[in-house]
């Protein structure tokens, strides 16, 4: 005996009695076909939150209050840092990473500062002298009074650009009658 295949209507789903039973078989234009209403005790047998064990959420590192502080969480409010140099600082850095050839420069100027050499384990390092505060103008002063700091050869930084600059170059002429009056030139 071949076994059945098909799903039977009237196993999970209600099914209509006595007068609208006939009244069904009547109107309907497939009497065999479900009414859709389930059968509410057969119908997702054991019904939900009926189980007696409770959910509990796995512990993680996010679930321990102590190590995931709610500012670390925050992204709204993560903020760009600003970095600020004042002009003494910078005319300190500029100062101090300028490359003076001269010994007689550094001392009649007198701005230079001496950098601390780097200690072996266990010796005491001479400690760096404190530079000498100076304006911004008088540093550039300073630093481009005793070498030339850009040349032909030695040109400034340029600010990278995600494009080469295009240079006009004269391209071959187009097509035409070379007896006529064409002003047009080709450049690529």
């Amino acid at each position: 005996m071949a076994a059945k295949r098909a799903a039977d209507s009237t196993l999970y789903h209600l099914s209509p009695k006595g007068f609208w039973k006939k009244f069904r078989e009547v109107v309907v234009v497939n009497p065999e076909i479900s009414s859709g209403l389930p059968i509410a005790s057969v119908n997702r047998y054991p019904p939900p939150s009926s189980r007696p064990e409770q959910y509990s959420t796995p512990a993680t590192k996010a679930s321990d209050p102590a190590s995931n502080p709610y500012w670390k969480r925050d992204v709204r409010r993560v903020y760009p840092q600003l970095s600020v140099v004042t002009q003494s600082e910078l005319s300190a850095l500029l100062i101090e990473h300028s490359v003076c050839p001269d010994a007689e420069v550094r001392e009649t100027t007198n701005i230079f500062t001496s950098v601390a050499a780097p200690s072996e384990a266990g010796e005491a390092s001479v400690p760096a002298t404190k530079p000498k505060l100076l304006d911004l103008s008088e540093a550039i002063a300073a630093i481009t009074s005793t070498a030339k700091v850009y040349s032909e050869s030695k040109l400034p930084p340029a600010l990278p650009v995600p494009h080469k600059r295009w240079v006009p170059q004269l391209a071959p002429p187009a097509p035409h009658d070379p007896n006529a009056y064409f002003p047009m030139l080709l450049y690529r």
